[in-house]
Parts: C-alpha cells; structure tokens; sequence
C-alpha cells in the first residue's frame, strides 16, 4: 500500500471517530439527557455508527471525490 493511499485510510478512519462520536454524544444527549445510562448507551451507539460509516467512507468518499474533481477546476 502506497503512502498517498495510506494517507486516505488513516484520514477517513480518523474522521470516521470524530464524527461518529461527536454526533453520537450530541443526539444522545438532545433525545436521551444525561442519566445513568448515558456512556454506555453513548458507547454503543458509536460503536455501531462507526462500523456503518467507516465502509461507507471508504467505498463512497473515492467516487465522490471523483465527482468533486471533475466540477471543481
């Protein structure tokens, strides 16, 4: 694997923990509040939106980014 690609994979799977947690926490917060219950439920629900992002990031980001450039001059 070339280090341009590896760039790629790090980068998506690093955005992939921030902004699943980021969102995880505030929606869980705004529906849930913050009871007893909150960092295991916020837990799992990260865990769960990361696994569903990170494929989607990594097989639907390269043809978006091809979209993009062809637009974008």
């Amino acid at each position: 694997m070339n280090v341009v690609l590896k760039r790629k994979v790090a980068f998506a799977l690093s955005m992939g923990v921030v902004t699943t947690g980021l969102i995880s926490f505030a929606l869980l917060a705004l529906n849930l509040g913050f009871s007893q219950e909150f960092l295991s439920t916020w837990l799992r629900s990260w865990g769960v939106g990361y696994v569903i992002v990170i494929p989607a990031i990594l097989l639907i980001g390269p043809r978006l980014q091809a979209r993009i450039d062809r637009f974008i001059v």
